[in-house]
Parts: C-alpha cells; structure tokens; sequence
C-alpha cells in the first residue's frame, strides 16, 4: 500500500509492522519534500511518525478521538486521514491549514494553536462520553515543552482525581519545545529518559522468582513485586503515579512493534494512563536532528543541503531582530533591564539577547500568566521587566495584566511582536486584538512604530517608562528599510504624534504598521485632486487629543487605519474621543472586521480585508462620495 491510497486511518490496520515502517518512510518523505518546498514546521512532525502510526493500529478514529496540542506536530495525522493528494498546499491561501480545523476534517476533533490544551479537551470529550453512557477512547498528545504550561497540570490534576474515566494522556517527550526546554519539570523528564522502564523491573523481578520457585506468585510476593515496582515508579513516573496516572514508559517512540504493544495495553487499564514516549525531533532528517531549534519550521530551503532558497533581493532587518538589538545595547548599560520570554526566544529575537546578557534573560517556559506575574514581582523590586510575547500569546495572561500589573500601576513593559496579520498560521496565530483588549485597562499606555527606526525610539520609551504599565505592540516580518541609529535613541513623548503630510481634504490617521500604507494611499488620492492630512498617531492610549481633535474639526473628514479587530481598537478610540469632546464630523473607520483571518500569505489577507494602498484610497473615495450624496440630499430635502 502507498500512502497516496490511504484515504481513512483505519485502512492501516492489519498491516505488517513492516509495511507500516514503509508507511512511515513515505510520511516523512512527504513531509520533508512539502516543507522543503513551502516552508513551514518540520521537526515536530518528523518526530511523531511512528507514535501516530502505532497509536492508530490500536483505535477505531470513526469513533475513538485523538487530540493534538499545538498542532505542528499533526502533520502525519493529516497525513493518513485523506489529506495527502492536497497536502502540497499546507499552509497556503485555501490550502491546508498549518494547525488543526475542526471545519477541515472530521478526524480534527479540536483545533489548537496554542499549547497546552489538549489534556483539558480530552478530558472534557471523555466526561461527556460517560455522562452519555458511551464508548469511545479519548486520547491527547501533548509534546513535554506543553508541560511547562500550567493548563496542561491543572488538567493532570484533575483528570487523577477522577478515578472511573477513562482518558489516555500520550507525552511526546523529546527534550524541546521550539528551543530545549526549562525548568524543574525538563530536568525531572531528562531523568525519566535515562531510567530502566518500570515494566521490565517488575516483569524480571517476576521471571526469577519463578526460576527460583517453579511456581507463580504468591499473594506474599506479588506485594513483594508491587513494592519494587513502586520503588521503581520513584524514580521514573513517581510524579504522575501520585497524581492519580497509571504510568507506562518510557517507551521508544520510533519503534512502532513496542508502541503498538504499549498502547493495546494502556487501554485495558481502567482510569486515567499516561504513556511517556521518548521521541526526536527531527527524527529521519539528519540535519534536524543536528539543530532542533534551527529546523523546528523552516522557509523553502534546499532538501539535499538543509540551506534556505535565498530571496531574490536583500531584504531590510526584520523588527525582531531590530528590537532584540535596541534592547541589548539599553540592557547592556542598565543591570536593571530584565528581558523576559515565555519559551519563544528565537522567534522574538530573545536568543541573540540570551547570548551576550544570560544574567538579564529569563525563558518560564510556555507560560504566559506566570511570565507576566513574575515580571510584575521584579517591577515591585525595581527591575525593568521588559515581557515579550507574542500577541496572540499575550491574550493567555489576561487576567494577570489586569490584576497584577494594572490595579497595582507596576512599570512593566509590554513588547507585542506578531501584532497584525502573521501569515500561514492562520486565525490562531494572527494578532488582532491587543490594540482593544490593552485599550480598555486602567494606567496601561498603548503604542505602536510606523517603521523599524521608530521601534527603536520606543523601545527606549518602554524602557524609560516608570509612571506605570506600557505596551508596544509591532509586525511580522522585515522593515521598510529606514536607517537606524547605532545608539542615542530619545524617548518619544508619552501619548504624542506627528502630522506627516498636510491636506484640507481628509484627515487620516494612522496607528503603526498602517501609517505607510496611509501615506501612500494619499498619494494616491492626490491623483484625484484629493489632498489629504496624514497624522502617525504613535500611540492608541493616551491618544493625542490635542493634535488630532483640531484637525478633525478643521477638515471635517476623518479615516482612520489600523491592522486589527475594527471593534474597541484605535478607530473605536478615535470615535469615543471625537464623541466626548462633541466633534461630530464624517469618521470611516477602516482594519479588520468582526471576522477571522484565514492562513495566506500577508499580502493575501490584506487585499482580502481591503487594507492595500490601493484599495484605502478607492475606499475613502466611496466614502467622500457617500457623504458629498447625503449632504446633496439633506439640502433637498430641507
């Protein structure tokens, strides 16, 4: 059989463990010729072959439910569930999505992009199966650096204190989240790793007494046995076996025989199992196992050679990397600067940072409430916490920025990187709602960079900033190109922006990533006799009321641009201020409507959501239009 005629995973069972190997080989060579094409996670995936492949043989998936946390380690699952004939366009405009889509498959049971969150959902499957009086298996496969999530324990603690459910918890343990993992937890696994399996302990101690005695057990000692294999669990599963798991493991996780055997077994035992796979990332690619982190996911790149496919023309330092570089050099001269990340150090820049100041860098690991509380705990004691964080990540602290930074005015600053539209990760990833759910919160200062250069100025104004809690929120992806300065960066001035463009026409006021297009858009507008005001706003909380109020009551007309969510963001601000000071004038606003953004190329999505120069300019055409008919007709009428 060939993986291409694999239409349902249960079209695998009954075939030799040596037809399964096949099966395997050809998973990760699609994989591998797939990501080498157009980019996307590869290390993850590689690794969870043979476990996806053997935890199939033992479930019916028309009934039984299998749930992935992150979802970057599902690529065999998509694989073997009739998604291979459209599995080249992974990650693409209508393709396939990079993480899991209840909406895409019926064998995607829950959609995940942040970690974990499978346990809590399987969990949740395996209550409402019994409360029906069903009978289906619930499993979740949660990779080790998910562990470090506190959702993923709270859901362990309370799956051991229910005794009668059934539930098996598979723990994908490579040693890696995207980076090595931290923490107690790590350490603890790593030693789990090196031990000798609790079944073989047991099972050996059985084989000598029945070579001694000739005999099975007696009651006396099969407690005897029972002892040993507590003493055993000690040292390997102890943890888990005292929260309520039966533990079993660790278990070679690219041996597909042992695993099947595994997990046949772990079903027949009543309760809440935990299955420990130790697994590498990377598993079959040379040079992926050699660099984990670099190969977590990766661009096109040359398979035979491992190289990325170098872009056409050089392209200008992304705003990780400009940030990450800002921030080392305003650390370097500030002992008191702490740079903060929650298990995402080469994706915001953070490693580069890691390596010339370790004593000034903390990684807590998936886990963004603890990332936010601890830095508001250095706040209190005079560090500058600088928390960097993804923005879709950031939505996961919710309740501590409020409660542990806001209420007690702590001066933590926020950097927000993946703000705006991310791209092929899709809805789960894209940064849409900070502007709103950070606007909303009592002494929290809101701002955002129209380029790389103006990153700069505010990470120095981040830094600086002592009065209380201060954000910045700033996109994927590469610069426009500006010079930057090597050092002496000035602060901005809290809550000011600055006209770039003057016009009687229309006012139009840009929020960060938005100005230039907002720039080019009136250019653009000029063409049509159409002149208009372009202000960079700098900052969504404190807005600058001084500037913008006198300028819409000047013209009259008002559009305002910001890449994300329309509800509560920088427009709505602008309205509210417009509305409490009694400037009623014409306002378009224009970002992202009350809609989810699919995964696409950046570019895609924003001629999608009508955010482009071009179609910024037709858009304020219509509305002039629009609102020149209402007056026509209001003189009619009256």
């Amino acid at each position: 059989m060939h993986l291409s005629e694999v239409t349902h995973p249960n079209q695998l069972h009954g075939l030799s463990i040596r037809q399964l190997e096949q099966i395997a080989r050809q998973v990760r060579e699609k994989h591998l010729q797939t990501i080498a094409a157009s980019g996307g996670h590869l290390g993850p995936g590689l690794g969870v072959v043979e476990l996806t492949i053997a935890l199939y043989q033992t479930l019916d998936l028309d009934r039984d439910k299998v749930i992935w946390d992150v979802g970057h380690q599902a690529y065999p699952h998509k694989l073997i569930t009739g998604r291979f004939d459209r599995f080249h366009t992974l990650r693409q405009k209508n393709g396939i999505a990079g993480y899991l889509k209840r909406c895409e498959s019926k064998f995607d049971h829950f959609g995940a992009g942040h970690a974990s969150t499978s346990i809590s959902a399987a969990l949740g499957m395996a209550l409402a199966r019994d409360m029906r009086g069903e009978n289906f298996k619930a499993v979740a496969v949660i990779g080790d650096g998910a562990l470090t999530g506190g959702m993923a324990l709270e859901a362990i603690n309370h799956a051991g204190h229910l005794p009668k459910t059934n539930l098996l918890v598979v723990l994908n343990d490579n040693e890696m989240s995207i980076s090595p993992n931290v923490g107690a937890l790590s350490r603890y696994l790593n030693k789990m790793r090196l031990s000798p399996p609790v079944q073989f302990i047991s099972d050996n101690l059985e084989e000598q007494f029945k070579h001694l005695l000739g005999e099975s057990l007696t009651p006396e000692l099969e407690r005897v046995k029972g002892g040993m294999k507590r003493l055993a669990v000690s040292k390997v599963g102890a943890v888990f076996e005292e929260l309520g798991f039966t533990y079993m493991g660790p278990v070679d996780g690219h041996n597909i025989e042992e695993l099947i055997a595994t997990f046949k077994q772990a079903h027949q035992i009543p309760g809440p199992v935990l299955v420990h796979v130790a697994t590498v990332k990377g598993k079959g690619y040379a040079l992926a196992e050699q660099d984990q982190v670099g190969y977590h996911a990766q661009s096109p790149f040359n398979l035979a050679t491992g190289k990325a496919i170098p872009s056409s023309k050089p392209k200008p330092p992304s705003y990780s990397k400009v940030f990450a570089d800002t921030l080392i050099k305003l650390a370097a001269d500030n002992p008191k600067v702490v740079a903060i990340t929650a298990a995402m150090a080469t994706g915001t820049g953070l490693d580069k940072f890691q390596a010339e100041l370790p004593k000034q860098y903390i990684d807590v690991g998936i886990a963004e409430q603890h990332a936010v509380t601890l830095a508001a705990g250095l706040a209190c004691e005079g560090m500058r916490p600088v928390a960097t964080i993804y923005s879709t990540f950031l939505q996961r602290a919710y309740d501590q920025i409020i409660h542990d930074v806001c209420i007690q005015n702590l001066p933590v600053f926020f950097c927000m990187d993946r703000a705006g539209i991310v791209g092929a990760d899709g809805p789960t990833h894209q940064g849409m709602y900070d502007i709103a759910y950070l606007r909303c919160l009592p002494n929290m200062v809101l701002m955002a960079p129209k380029d790389e250069a103006e990153l700069q100025q505010m990470v120095t104004t981040g830094v600086l900033h002592t009065a209380g809690p201060i954000a910045m929120r700033y996109p994927r992806g590469n610069g426009y190109g500006v010079p930057l300065m090597e050092e002496g960066w000035e602060p901005l001035p809290i809550g000011k922006g600055e006209i770039l463009r003057h016009g009687d026409d229309i006012l139009m006021l840009g929020y960060g990533s938005m100005v230039y297009p907002a720039m080019q858009a009136a250019e653009l507008l000029s063409e049509h006799g159409i002149e208009a005001t372009v202000v960079n706003a700098r900052f969504a909380k404190p807005l600058d009321t001084e500037l913008i109020l006198p300028l819409a009551q000047r013209i009259g007309r008002v559009v305002t641009l910001e890449e994300g969510c329309l509800i509560g963001g920088f427009g709505s601000a602008v309205a509210e201020a417009m509305f409490d000071h009694n400037v009623l004038v014409s306002l378009h606003r224009i970002g992202v409507p009350d809609r989810l953004v699919e995964h696409a190329k950046p570019e895609e999505s924003m001629a999608d959501l009508g955010l482009t120069p071009p179609q910024i300019a037709e858009r304020v055409l219509l509305s002039l239009s629009s609102s020149q008919k209402t007056a026509t007709q209001s003189v009619i009428n009256g």
